[in-house]
């Protein structure tokens, strides 16, 4: 039986979530909450050797299906290793990108079964589901000029600005019929009101 909270932050490249998610730990942190942060892919061993394979600009060509299967694996030794321990000692977990992520990306903008998908990052996920989801949602233009101002671009920042729409579409289509767990911010909004609003609905969902 798992416990504790968990917390996933879910936007297009360049939407702050990363920035968003390192304050909300500094907060829980410092009012004494266990905390552990996350991200995917990665989180583990296994799974930072299958992100660089997926997002570093050298990387091979990879067919939507293998991307999928890739991204899949790194959850499924992340979920087991990192996440589910985690939950069990009644921590909250942070965690930049999870299932919705996959969905948006792998659904919404390369075009494979969103169905079959969703089966599919259950298993992966052994059922695991966030308890609070934020989607840090704005222009996709926007967003994509500030990734351009990072520097080192990854092989998903590379990518047509029509397959960023899509991925964009598809975030807003799951908060649509996910209305309870997935709270859409606005993150063209000063970086202190998004904080704010984050932190108001957390602490609607702490002791």
């Amino acid at each position: 039986m798992r416990g504790g909270l968990f917390v996933t932050f879910e936007g297009g490249e360049g939407s702050g979530k990363t920035t968003q998610l390192s304050l909300l730990k500094g907060y829980l942190e410092a009012h004494g909450l266990p905390v552990v942060c996350t991200r995917e892919p990665g989180g583990t061993i296994v799974g930072n050797a299958i992100r660089t394979l997926l997002l570093d600009p050298k990387s091979p060509p990879m067919n939507a299906h293998a991307e999928l299967l890739a991204y899949l694996a790194s959850r499924a030794q992340h979920v087991h290793e990192v996440i589910l321990p985690a939950l069990r000692h009644k921590k909250i977990v942070l965690c930049d990108r999870f299932t919705d992520s996959t969905i948006a990306y792998q659904g919404y903008g390369r075009g494979l079964p969103i169905t079959e998908i969703i089966r599919m990052a259950r298993f992966a996920s052994l059922g695991v589901v966030p308890d609070i989801t934020f989607l840090l949602e704005m222009d996709v233009s926007a967003a994509l000029g500030r990734v351009k101002t990072r520097g080192r671009m990854s092989r998903l920042d590379q990518a047509s600005v029509a397959f960023h729409k899509a991925v964009h579409l598809g975030y807003l289509c799951l908060a649509k019929r996910n209305t309870r767990r997935i709270h859409v911010i606005h993150a063209d909004a000063s970086m202190e009101a998004i904080r704010s609003n984050i932190q108001k609905i957390i602490d609607t969902r702490l002791p």
